[in-house]
């Protein structure tokens, strides 16, 4: 599969879209005030130790404080970290408050949520994953199959860190069928950054950030770099020339073309990626044969529901469904990408009887999913007809970091009607006239709502001023939104 990479970067933000057989399927965001720190390491102070939840608060220098649970905690002994059996202790017995401790984060800030950080560090470079607190550690990353294989990279990781006591060693994806001499490039370049790290550490206060890694775009090329990627294009003068020299230190074998995008059309118009990334952002996503997705995001989980739209099919209802389930299950791969989502996700795609076609669309989810760098678990149909799955959320989705809840319904997705609001109205005058002495009641509310309830209450308000004794008045009040008012008490 062939692979294009396509950066815009400015002053403020740095946007960079991975494009694979012509469709994006990813894009990642990087603004100047609102970076990632997913895989920084920091060193940091404990706050405050929750026994409770097995977990604690550590100060790690940024504007919330991180969390950390006694899962992510390797016992410490003497400052530094050894193995942990997978029985957890007590965190009251591993952390105190005012305690120093290496942390690196794993999960971004995401929402009112602090940083997710854990003493397991791990630093990537182009094939490799250094452990530095887990020296016997020799492994190769799970998507590598082939048993030959594994059993080859097992045996030239050995070799390579025979001598060393200070980092174990993972073999990532990339590793596959990479020769002698790459693997050792990248371990002594390993090898150096964690001397320069280890010094740090030892005379670093608390908070400080002791490593940092790559910008958005240098992490990008780092983790796409292979022999299926043939273009790397870029607008930013000064990102082409860092890129270029980056290519020449992490992949100098790379064959494929680093490019400079100068023309006055802008490069992700070039390419549409605007236009891709405005309807990712959308609830319903449309299907080439006229069915349709529609997502609907929340913390908790994202619910995904499979319609066929204006697709009638053309033998049966059972050939109708299946034929866009399995439209959708492609789709919907390549959106749970580009979008971001992490979490629980619940699919509901249209009702099939036949078991061929249920499973036949679980591997067309399961193959698309493939191609995903975020880990996912597709758990199969539920009682309800219903797919579970899961993806590993380390940032905040596309739709967090390109929006924000709408100030008329807060986020709700819906308003109250006209008539809802004229009788909370109704409610509040009287609860207020009977809690409070006054001669007379004036309304001050939004045009909408004072013409509405003169044209279509007025028997009601001439029973309510009855009722209660009191005369009631109504200003309109350009300034207010439709559902603004107060109640005066003259």
């Amino acid at each position: 599969m062939s692979k294009e990479i396509l950066i815009n970067s400015n002053d403020f933000e740095t946007r960079v879209a991975l494009v694979e057989e012509g469709q994006l399927s990813e894009v990642w965001l990087e603004r100047s005030q609102q970076h990632s720190i997913v895989g920084n390491i920091y060193k940091g102070t404990v706050e405050k130790v929750l026994p409770g939840l097995q977990a604690a608060f550590v100060n790690i220098g940024e504007n919330k404080a991180a969390f950390i649970h006694v899962s992510d905690i390797e016992e410490q002994t003497d400052g530094r970290i050894d193995a942990y059996e997978a029985n957890y202790g007590s965190i009251a017995q591993m952390l105190h408050e005012g305690q120093s401790i290496v942390v690196q984060v794993y999960k971004d800030q995401i929402g009112s949520k602090g940083a997710r950080i854990t003493t397991q560090l791990s630093i990537p470079s182009r094939y490799l994953v250094m452990m530095p607190n887990n020296p016997s550690l020799t492994a190769v990353s799970a998507r590598i199959t082939d048993e030959d294989e594994r059993g080859r990279l097992v045996e030239l990781l050995q070799k390579i860190n025979l001598e060393n006591q200070s980092f174990g060693l993972i073999a990532r994806t990339n590793a596959e069928q990479a020769g002698h001499t790459a693997l050792f490039h990248d371990w002594r370049f390993l090898g150096r950054l964690w001397n320069r790290l280890d010094e740090r550490i030892v005379g670093a206060k608390s908070p400080s950030l002791i490593y940092s890694e790559f910008s958005l775009a240098k992490k990008v090329v780092r983790d796409h770099v292979t022999e299926n990627l043939t273009k790397i294009t870029t607008d930013s003068h000064e990102l082409y020339h860092q890129l270029s020299s980056f290519l020449q230190d992490f992949a100098a074998e790379w064959s494929g073309d680093m490019i400079e995008h100068t023309k006055s059309r802008p490069l992700f118009d070039q390419f549409h990626i605007d236009d891709e990334v405005d309807r990712s952002i959308s609830k319903r996503v449309a299907l080439k044969s006229g069915g349709n997705l529609v997502f609907d995001q929340n913390e908790a989980m994202t619910t995904v529901d499979v319609n066929t739209g204006q697709f009638v099919g053309y033998k049966s209802l059972e050939d109708t469904a299946f034929k866009t389930n399995l439209e959708a299950a492609q789709t919907l791969a390549r959106q749970l990408r580009l979008r971001n989502i992490g979490g629980i996700i619940i699919i509901d795609f249209i009702d099939m009887v036949e078991k061929s076609h249920k499973r036949q669309v679980l591997r067309t989810l399961e193959e698309q999913l493939e191609g995903d760098s975020a880990r996912t678990n597709v758990l199969g149909f539920t009682g309800l007809g219903l797919v579970e799955m899961t993806r590993k959320r380390t940032t905040e989705n596309l739709q967090d970091m390109l929006c924000e809840p709408c100030d008329k319904c807060h986020g709700l997705g819906s308003i109250e009607t006209i008539q809802t609001i004229s009788f909370k109205l109704f409610r509040e005058i009287t609860r207020s006239v009977k809690q409070f002495k006054a001669s007379k009641v004036m309304v001050i509310g939004s045009r909408r709502l004072v013409q509405y309830i003169i044209e279509e209450h007025s028997e009601t308000l001439s029973e309510m001023e009855e009722s209660l004794g009191k005369r009631i008045s109504f200003q309109a009040e350009e300034s207010y939104e439709r559902h603004q008012h107060d109640v005066v008490l003259l």
